[in-house]
């Protein structure tokens, strides 16, 4: 299953279904397929905002003993979409994610 965008004569769309290629082939004339959306940057994003949110909370404990390896570890997190020479970007975010001790 895709989704199809169905034209009219003039090539504009007219309506967008969920079907099978042999269905739309066998129904309409004009149609095209509509590319998925990329999400692989807002995924990416979501993976380390949620990851920072939750390390928050060793920020203020000057006394927790894995203290410094969170804090560089929030460092790689914030500095993942701009690294560069690893040659595996997807959309500004490389395909390997930081980790913690790393």
């Amino acid at each position: 299953m895709a989704i199809f965008e169905i034209l009219n004569d003039s090539n504009e769309v007219i309506n967008t279904i969920t079907a099978d290629a042999a269905f739309m082939a066998a129904n309409y004339e004009s149609y095209r397929l509509v590319e998925p959306p990329d999400n692989t940057e807002r995924d990416a994003r979501a993976w380390r905002n949620l990851e920072l949110q939750k390390t928050d909370f060793i920020v203020p404990l000057s006394d927790h003993p894995q203290r410094a390896a969170y804090l560089t570890y929030r460092t790689a997190l914030r500095d993942w979409p701009d690294q560069d020479g690893d040659g595996n970007f997807t959309n500004g975010f490389p395909s390997t994610r930081p980790e913690l001790g790393s």
